[in-house]
């Protein structure tokens, strides 16, 4: 079986790639909580592997001051299984497909040169959708 780290061994592998010095003096604890917007003895906590007492908050400002997915952080922290995640995405709604005509109103595309612009150069970047489209049409 695989060694997994414990969340705070994770997060301690993130901050140290950062450039947070995890020092006794090293200051990096601080300048990380003042990033993430969260207490200095939280981050102590978070690095202990004590995460159980963490809010989504907390977590949330963890994600966002690393610039890493919130899923990520609350599969590291065993919120979420891997299992959680595929279910999650499984079951995600499927974003409504846009007609170039629809994303140029939306884009407020609305002068009749750029809109022709516009849809002129969709039609060319979707040349096998379309002719796709059209087949699906026919059947």
């Amino acid at each position: 079986m695989k060694n997994v780290p414990t969340f705070g061994e994770w997060l301690r592998d993130r901050l140290i790639a950062r450039g947070y010095d995890l020092g006794p003096r090293g200051g990096g604890r601080s300048r990380f909580a003042e990033h993430a917007g969260i207490s200095p003895p939280t981050v102590g906590r978070l690095l202990r592997g004590d995460h159980a007492a963490a809010d989504m908050r907390v977590l949330a400002a963890v994600a966002d001051a690393l610039d890493v997915p919130f899923v990520d952080v609350l599969t590291h922290a065993r919120v979420l299984t891997a299992d959680d995640v595929e279910a999650i995405r499984r079951h995600a709604p499927t974003p409504p497909t846009l007609t170039p005509e629809q994303a140029a109103d939306g884009l407020g595309i609305v002068d009749p040169e750029p809109r022709r612009v516009f849809l002129a150069t969709v039609a060319a970047l979707r040349p096998l959708s379309a002719a796709t489209e059209r087949h699906q049409q026919q059947e």
